[in-house]
């Protein structure tokens, strides 16, 4: 894939005009990041640098030759073929965390939206009919219908200790309640932002088997698919509830309403609707609004914008969902980056060919995640094309370009 030394070029030859392809509208917070002189953003671009998105789908798309990098403003990357861009050296780039508050408070609300019957009881209200001294009658022989409980000493389970998963705890204890939490790949990061009073479940079964209130936030992949089946509905303690803000698929919905219809579950709130949940009494159902404040939108904008431009303009790579993390300080020389498949002595033919130009090593750094591996080096001198061509040439390399 060649994507250097094109139009808009630099003194050095390479490429300082960047075209942005965005698939969906991105906050202008966000692409304001961009400078004007080195990039042209539109919704129609034949030959993009890099694909902004949120939620389109481009699974089945053309993805253009030309494309270095994708960006999605958001978490989830379940709406790109990740596998598919690795397999062309694309690093895929995503906004951990930037919505981390707006699905807090979500999850929140959605506590309260179950335990008080809020949205039930709102809809009672509304088919009232009478004068208001009929309505004042109706309220007070209704009522008693949606006698709810509070939060406070109530045990929530908390699954997935991310950037979400951590305010989500922490949040709770202040409202008054205990929580567990599970999740064995909890990053140094999280651990340090969660508070001490959180206990540590055992197991998921150990915490599923404790809690009132069940929150998911991990990704939806082969092994979260449906967390909650059957045999997990059966540990559960009778009356509780479960939120889903995470993905539609953690949790069975069909297994969810049989175990409403029998009472041993109080109330299933989720942020997606389904035909089977809509009219659930005991199910409410969100149109996927978790990130949906204009405070998230503009964070996972910006957040997404400058991991881009910096990979862009510098070659580091931050907060890839298929790429390691690398991050090469500046210095006065001519920088290559080049990814490749995670397979020996693949430094030594790349740093081989670049001695044979004779250029110097001035800084070097090399990672590897999975199956991909990335090489971010600075050298003394002008990078010739035929360097580049001859590195491309290595069996494994899956992109090389001059930065």
């Amino acid at each position: 894939m060649k994507n250097n030394f094109q139009e808009n070029k630099g003194k050095n030859g390479y490429k300082i005009m960047f075209n942005i392809l965005t698939l969906n509208n991105i906050s202008e917070s966000g692409l304001r990041r961009f400078t004007k002189d080195n990039y042209y953003i539109a919704a129609e671009i034949a030959k993009p640098d890099a694909i902004l998105l949120r939620s389109y789908n481009m699974h089945g798309m053309e993805v253009p030759s030309s494309v270095m990098a994708v960006g999605r403003a958001g978490a989830g990357v379940n709406n790109i073929p990740v596998d598919e861009l690795s397999a062309r050296g694309i690093p895929v780039f995503n906004a951990p965390g930037a919505n981390a508050n707006a699905v807090k408070e979500l999850v929140v609300a959605g506590m309260l939206l179950a335990c008080r019957h809020i949205c039930q009881a709102w809809d009672y209200t509304r088919h009232l009919e009478g004068d208001d001294a009929k309505l004042h009658k109706q309220v007070e022989d209704g009522k008693k219908h949606f006698v709810g409980y509070e939060l406070p000493g109530r045990i929530l389970g908390v699954i997935g200790l991310g950037a979400i998963g951590v305010q989500v705890a922490n949040v709770a204890l202040k409202l008054g309640m205990q929580v567990i939490a599970y999740d064995p790949k909890i990053t140094v990061q999280s651990a340090w932002k969660l508070s001490s009073e959180v206990r540590q479940a055992a197991s998921m079964n150990d915490l599923l088997s404790k809690s009132d209130f069940i929150t998911f936030h991990v990704p939806l992949e082969e092994s979260t698919h449906h967390i909650i089946n059957a045999e997990r509905i059966k540990l559960l303690k009778t009356g509780a509830v479960i939120l889903n803000f995470s993905r539609e698929g953690i949790v069975d919905d069909e297994t969810v309403c049989k175990a409403l219809d029998n009472d041993k579950l109080y109330a299933y709130v989720c942020d997606y609707v389904t035909n089977l949940l809509k009219d659930h009494e005991r199910v409410i159902t969100l149109p996927h609004i978790g990130a949906s404040t204009r405070e998230a939108e503009e964070n996972c904008a910006i957040m997404v914008v400058e991991q881009v431009q910096d990979y862009l303009e510098n070659g580091n790579i931050v907060n890839s969902v298929n790429f390691p993390e690398v991050v090469l300080p500046e210095t006065e020389g001519f920088r290559i980056g080049i990814a490749n498949a995670n397979v020996p002595n693949m430094v030594g033919q790349i740093s081989t060919a670049m001695a044979k130009a004779n250029l110097n090593i001035i800084d070097l750094i090399n990672k590897s995640r999975g199956d991909i591996a990335y090489t971010l080096a600075d050298v003394n001198c002008e990078i010739p094309q035929e360097v580049l061509e001859q590195i491309e040439k290595i069996d494994g390399v899956l992109n090389v370009r001059a930065i």
